[in-house]
């Protein structure tokens, strides 16, 4: 199964920012919308990704003053992105090795959805859970 899947069932509208809002204003927005993080795309392009941990990371060195700059001084650049082919397993060993919880699906350039890796346990546990309620039923039936 590839990351298509996944955006089929979750859909691929994304919160997004430009590079020039204030930290402030996208730490408002990421309480607002009750998410962890939120891509950065300048003329469509994916710069760079913001998330907590940006956050912590810089408020932790310069205090109340991180608030003040623009995201592009504290996201994190390049992101790490995927396309929709990639298979669900090649994402989760992405995730892991780097050490991410998001990953923005771009297609041509273009960013189509964005991804968790709550988003992949969660569909690869219910493809688990699939298989092995129809081994159960072919048992019960042979």
């Amino acid at each position: 199964m590839t990351i298509a899947a996944i955006l089929e069932g979750k859909g691929r509208d994304v919160i997004q920012v430009r590079s020039t809002d204030s930290v402030l204003s996208v730490v408002t927005l990421l309480a607002e919308q009750r998410i962890g993080c939120v891509p950065v795309v300048d003329d469509g392009q994916v710069v760079g990704i913001f998330s907590e941990r940006d956050l912590v990371y810089r408020v932790a060195t310069e205090g109340a003053a991180a608030l003040e700059r623009p995201v592009a001084e504290v996201m994190t650049a390049p992101a790490i992105t995927i396309d929709d082919d990639t298979p669900v397993m090649a994402g989760l060993s992405l995730m892991t090795k780097r050490r991410i919880r998001h990953l923005p699906v771009v297609v041509g350039g273009e960013l189509i959805g964005l991804i968790s890796i709550g988003d992949l346990v969660k569909f690869r546990i219910d493809r688990i859970e699939a298989e092995a309620a129809a081994l159960r039923d072919y048992i019960q039936t042979a």
